[in-house]
Order: C-alpha cells, then structure tokens, then sequence
C-alpha cells in the first residue's frame, strides 16, 4: 500500500494514524466513550427564543466608565483625590485622582441609553442591546477573571459555556464543530485554551479553534503533507476502518473505539466543511466593505465576526471569538484592552476595531433574519478602576465592577440592568456575577440552569455551581 511517497507498512496501529494527516486527525481520535450521538439535536428544557451563541470576549479588562457605563459624578470630581484617606489598594496600584471618561458620553437611540464617542457604531444599534451594568469577578487577576467569566470557576479545568450548551443541546450541523473558536490573530488569549475546554464532560464538547488568518489552514495538519500521494488518503482511511473494526471485534465490551471511529470520520468531512465555511471569497463588495476586511487594524477582526455569522449559518451551535489576546508589556500598543500606562492609546486602538467589528455582525445577523435566533454576547473579565493609576493615564484593574451586553436572541432591546455606584468603582443595585449572564443565556436557549448538570467525583456539577439567576428585566 502506498502511504505519503514512501512504501512502508506501520508496526502498529496507532503508528498508522499518526503517520495520516498530522496531529489535528490523530487528536480527534482521543474522545469520550460517550462522544458517538453526543452531539446528535437536543431538545430542551422549555422553548428556545435562540438557537445559537456568538460570544464576543474582550480580554485584559475593557473599561466601562470609558464606555458602557456613564458617570457624571465622575466628571465632577475630575482631579480630586479617589482616596483621600488614603486606605485604598488597587490591584497593581495606589488610587490616583478621579479621572473622567476619556470619551464623551451621548444618548443614543429610541431608549436614550448612553454610550461614549469610542463607540459611534454600536451606539446606533443601543435599542437592540441590553446592558448589565452590575457585573462583578471574584478575581483581579486576567487569568482566573478569564476562567471565571467562562467557566463560572476562577480554577481552571471546569468546562465553558459552549461546553456546556453543546452538551444540552448537540449540535444542528453534521460537518462542523458544534463549538467553535475564533481566537485573535495575534495569539490565544490569557489563560490559553482552557477558556474553551470541556473539563469533566466528554471532550468531544470542547472548543475547536478555526484560524481567521486568510493565508492559513482553517485547522492545523487538517490535510495532509505535501507529496502525499493523490487517492491514497482515501485507501488509507478504508484500511484504518478495517484496522478499526478489527480492533472493535476483540473487544465488544468497550464502547470508546466507536466514539473515536465517529471523531476521525468528522475530520474527514471538515476537510471539505471547514474551508468552505471559512471562504468568505463569495461574499457580496458590500458586506466585506461593512466588516471593513480591507483595513489593516479592522479588518482581522471584522474577518472573526464574518466567520461567526457563517458559522451560525451553518448550524454552529456556540461560537467564541476574541478582540484581544495574551497580554504582554506594551511597546507600540498593548495586545488587549488591559490599558495600565495609556488608556487613551490602547482603548484607542481597540475601540474602533470592536465597534466596526460587532456592529457589523448585528447590522448583518438583522438584515438576514438571524439576529432573532441568534444571542450575541460581548463581555470581558472585569472592568477598570474609576481613578487614574498613579499620575498616569492608565487605569487599574476592577474585579468590582464592569459592563457586560446582550443583543438578539429573545433579549429585550434597549434595556439595562443594574447599575455600579457614582464613581463607577462598585456594583451597587442588583449586583450580578458570570452565573446570572450564564442562566440568562441557557434560558434563551431553552436550557434550565438548575437542571443542566453534569454527576463528577460525587457532586451534581452545573455551569452555574450553586448560584445564579436569570435576569428577567432583559428578557422579551
């Protein structure tokens, strides 16, 4: 049999999938006994107002004074003294003056809800956005904070949201992943790819990174080598079903083999799926010009959010997509929003990329007939403090307060939630963490965040542990 341009026959069988088409099919092949049907449609627990997820995360702690979150109190204590007393510690820092948005704040839309001038795209779809302004962290630090806002536990090794919706509810594409992730093009962000692991369920309910670069493969060692012989991936893969069955017949009682047969016939058909769904050549002038591919800063980002409405699309259950990645000491620019020196540099850079970015996806899920069965979500892991660091221009970390929103997807449009106190360094009415947006987001899709659970070393695990509370007032 010919494999590749050398003649050689494996010594063993898992040899032989290593010697296929590299590390992305032979990884597939590791899944859960209960992976087989695993992904096959699910009802829920009530009916569904949304069908799919796009989650927008802004990692290194985007700020909400400067954006989301208007403080006029703020404005009037400009240059005082946050802690006169001197009694405060800030997570890197002492307090420094009070320091006003560095944007201005307008009404916008039939709601009048407020939003500053670093956002002048989204500001004109506020009346399809609800805002919990209350939102809280139990951690200062980027790598918990990111754990915590995705898997509702600052530890790593739980399992995300996508997990668990996919988990709930299955996957309503055969071709594709029912999770999808769609990190920056600069690189994973913090905390790696724990922000979209499976943990304790079956892993076949973990992210699958799709890389957004153009130039690139959609998934790594997805095909194979160069010089691999034409036809001969096909014989190969009818041997490793004999091999598979083989194998399978001397041992009926274990049920994983099945499973990973299932996996490794899913890459297959990815190597067809996943170019094509990540081919936006066949797009109209007109929506690459709205996601503004052309532009250098944009445009990666605007390429994320076109490749999650194509995703949905095609029956993509979850898809996650990050506007920043891990974080570095800033030389021209920071690679997130965690602005510690310059604030109105960094935010700067990334506000015009998320604003084109996600309100181009809202503009194109509504003119499609998909925002109403599609949740969007656009969150970070904490926010920023309501003081200057030092006598600097950045600002400091906020476990305590910061703005997370909602659009599409059965959420009652122009609506808030919450609210932080004067300054805008506290959550103050209806405080909220990462379980009350969890509950509220498997309530749109028809999930019961109580009932949803998952049995694990003697506890009744939930993506919401012992909390939780769907927010009611933002719900249609």
């Amino acid at each position: 049999m010919e494999i590749g341009q050398t003649n050689f026959m494996p010594d063993t069988r898992r040899n032989f999938l290593h010697s296929l088409s590299g590390a992305a099919l032979a990884s597939l092949l590791h899944r859960d006994a209960s992976a087989a049907g695993a992904l096959s449609p699910k009802g829920g627990h009530h009916a569904a107002k949304a069908k799919a997820v796009i989650q927008i995360f802004c990692p290194g702690g985007l700020s909400h004074v400067d954006t989301w979150d208007y403080k006029p109190e703020l404005e009037k204590r400009q240059g005082r003294p946050f802690d006169p007393e001197g009694k405060l510690t800030f997570f890197a820092s002492k307090p420094g003056n009070c320091q006003q948005s560095w944007w201005k704040f307008r009404q916008h839309g039939d709601c009048g809800r407020w939003m500053s001038d670093l956002f002048p795209k989204l500001a004109t779809k506020v009346d399809d956005m609800a805002f919990i302004h209350s939102m809280q962290s139990k951690t200062a630090l980027h790598g918990p904070a990111m754990f915590m806002a995705n898997s509702g536990f600052i530890l790593p090794g739980f399992p995300t949201m996508g997990a668990w919706v996919t988990y709930g509810l299955g996957s309503l594409s055969e071709d594709l992943p029912a999770f999808v992730v769609l990190p920056d093009p600069r690189g994973l962000p913090p905390g790696g790819v724990l922000n979209w692991g499976a943990g304790f369920l079956p892993a076949i309910h973990q992210g699958t990174v799709i890389a957004t670069d153009a130039e690139k493969p959609p998934i790594a060692d997805l095909f194979p080598p160069k010089g691999y012989i034409d036809g001969s991936e096909a014989k190969s893969r009818e041997f490793l079903q004999t091999l598979n069955r083989s194998h399978a017949a001397q041992r009926r009682e274990n049920s994983e083999l099945e499973a990973r047969i299932a996996a490794y016939e899913l890459a297959a058909r990815l190597q067809l799926s996943a170019p094509e769904a990540t081919n936006v050549n066949g797009e109209t002038e007109a929506t690459k010009k709205l996601y503004q591919l052309d532009h250098e800063d944009i445009g990666p980002f605007g390429r994320q959010c076109l490749l999650a409405r194509r995703m949905v699309e095609r029956g993509v259950r979850f898809v996650q997509l990050f506007c920043g990645a891990e974080n570095t000491t800033a030389k021209k620019i920071r690679p997130n929003w965690d602005s510690h020196e310059d604030l109105v540099r960094d935010h700067g850079y990334w506000g015009p990329i998320l604003d084109a970015g996600a309100a181009a996806l809202l503009t194109d899920l509504k003119s499609r007939g998909l925002l109403e069965s599609t949740l969007v979500i656009c969150t970070t892991e904490f926010g920023r403090q309501p003081a200057a660091q030092g006598a600097g221009k950045g600002r400091d970390h906020n476990p305590g307060a910061f703005t997370a929103w909602m659009a599409g997807g059965g959420i009652r449009g122009g609506t808030a939630h919450g609210s932080t106190d004067d300054l805008g360094f506290k959550a103050a009415e209806h405080p909220a963490y990462c379980y009350d947006l969890h509950a509220t987001a498997l309530h749109l899709l028809g999930l019961d965040h109580e009932k949803l659970s998952y049995y694990h070393n003697g506890i009744q695990r939930r993506l919401t542990d012992v909390h939780g509370h769907v927010i009611r007032d933002i719900v249609a």
